[in-house]
């Protein structure tokens, strides 16, 4: 590849103004999401005063339904890989050397992992919001549909796939939340193991 060959350099090898531009955008951005990073409940509120604006939207121009359904069904989708574990103990062989949830009393404990970490759940959940926001400004995203159907249809396709991933947690015996677990803090002053 020659010089000046490579996607956002200029002629003489340097970067483009419009490659520096958007670079430094990004790293705005990426600074912004770094900072926000410990506030999970600032940044939650944020983003469920972003879905009530979102609503109000759709309530008030009566229309946009088929793209509130798509994200109603990609936010499912970002929950569902949200409660599950990293690594599925369904597709795990006995002979497999991989990590698993342990199924007996006796076996190590291994924390839950999840395959969607709440970070990347808020952001990609809030990046679909401000998309469904801005395609309701666009006209030809305005299908006309009977919107109960879809109601009923959304509540329908919750309904069963909670149903599944709650019978996944049963069978495999993983809690995706750490709320009501026992925690252990060591010994105290008189040298003898509590838990709390």
């Amino acid at each position: 590849m020659s010089e000046g060959d490579s996607v956002g350099e200029s002629i003489h090898g340097k970067p483009s103004v419009v490659s520096a531009f958007f670079t430094r955008i990004g790293q705005i951005y990426q600074s912004w999401l770094d900072k926000s990073t410990p506030f999970y409940a600032v940044r939650w509120a944020a983003t469920l005063l972003l879905t009530a604006v979102y609503m109000i939207r759709v309530y008030l121009l009566q229309g946009w339904y088929i793209v509130t359904y798509a994200l109603g069904i990609y936010h499912l989708n970002l929950f569902i890989a949200f409660l599950s574990p990293k690594v599925d103990p369904s597709l795990l062989d006995e002979a497999d050397e991989g990590p698993a949830l342990p199924t007996k009393q006796n076996e190590e404990f291994r924390p839950f992992i999840r395959r969607l970490p709440e970070f990347k759940f808020w952001h990609s959940a809030t990046k679909g919001i401000v998309i469904a926001m801005v395609c309701t400004f666009f006209e030809v995203f305005n299908v006309p549909v009977f919107w109960p159907i879809l109601v009923m249809y959304f509540i329908m396709l919750f309904c069963i796939t909670m149903k599944r991933q709650i019978k996944h947690m049963i069978k495999y015996r993983y809690l995706p939340f750490t709320h009501g677990k026992r925690t252990y803090k060591g010994k105290d002053e008189t040298g003898k193991p509590f838990a709390s």
